[in-house]
């Protein structure tokens, strides 16, 4: 078998897998266009149809699912066999440099690099945070770590981590005193805890989407942070209404600290994703990185 069929048959379990063009592309460094032509070459070489595509959602036909049968097993142990081969060559080394905003740091790389670095001594990481976009081939960087919609389309993106959504939270004293939003509109009524903006210095506006229904709303309130904590600290002290991702929150919506209102409103958008100039020839670290940043669906 050469080459190029294997790579067409992964890339056909990727989509299928994911269910998706657009993950399966950023799962395999490449353009959604390159794998849906790589797909179509698959089904005219064999003669069937592997995947149904609809507008929002790929799933496989009785041939592509007896294909995957055939395909994880195999592929699975190809790739167990060639993670043991890699550790008969040198470890990987050197130094690796990445820009990030301070939640992805935080969040989704540092717990990463926690658990990578003890068992690579000779690679070194430097991460700088920045919450304004950065040049980062201008900069000399590596990599940097965005929301998926605010990659440039000239990257090579890679999931890094789930699909995010903002939430608006507040204490249940503070909705003890005042009644609870049931629209956007209603926050005029209310204290809000602004967030400024690092990298611009302007407020942010509190966006929400339902339906084919977009609104940007200004917040007024006491309190201003440029932090999320912060934010998040003062909504669970009853000081007003907090917009915020929902990861920073799970805890004390859990344990009933915040209450989650307008949930209707808050819709899903692409999480993070490492980004990197397509030209950008990988280093053994490099592509260790990448592999274990890249975001699997549990």
């Amino acid at each position: 078998m050469r080459r190029e069929q294997l790579d067409d048959l992964a890339a056909f379990l990727a989509v299928a897998e994911e269910k998706s063009f657009t993950r399966a592309a950023a799962r395999l460094g490449t353009s959604q266009s390159a794998l849906s032509h790589t797909i179509r070459r698959l089904e005219a070489r064999l003669g069937l149809r592997l995947l149904t595509r609809t507008t929002r959602s790929v799933a496989s036909t009785e041939a592509g699912e007896r294909l995957i049968e055939i395909l994880a097993p195999a592929l699975s142990d190809i790739g167990n066999r060639l993670t043991a081969l890699t550790a008969l060559r040198e470890k990987p080394a050197g130094t690796i440099r990445i820009t990030a905003s301070e939640h992805a740091a935080e969040t989704v790389l540092w717990p990463a690099l926690a658990r990578l670095l003890p068992h690579y001594p000779d690679i070194k990481v430097e991460l700088t945070i920045e919450q304004g976009f950065v040049d980062i081939v201008a900069e000399r960087y590596d990599a940097g770590v965005r929301l998926g919609e605010a990659v440039d389309k000239d990257m090579i993106a890679v999931a890094i981590g789930p699909d995010k959504r903002m939430v608006v939270v507040g204490a249940p004293a503070y909705f003890a005193r005042r009644p609870r939003p049931r629209a956007p509109r209603d926050l005029a009524e209310h204290s809000c805890i602004n967030l400024r903006m690092r990298s611009s210095g302007r407020l942010y506006a509190w966006e929400f989407e339902k339906g084919n229904r977009a609104q940007n709303i200004k917040v007024e309130g006491q309190l201003t942070f440029n932090n999320l904590r912060l934010c998040v600290q003062a909504a669970e002290a009853g000081l007003g209404l907090a917009f915020v991702p929902d990861d920073c929150v799970e805890e004390p919506l859990r344990d009933g600290r915040l209450v989650k209102v307008l949930g209707d409103w808050c819709q899903p958008f692409p999480g993070y994703h490492l980004y990197f100039p397509s030209r950008r020839q990988q280093s053994p670290a490099f592509a260790l990185l990448v592999e274990t940043l890249r975001w699997r669906r549990p």
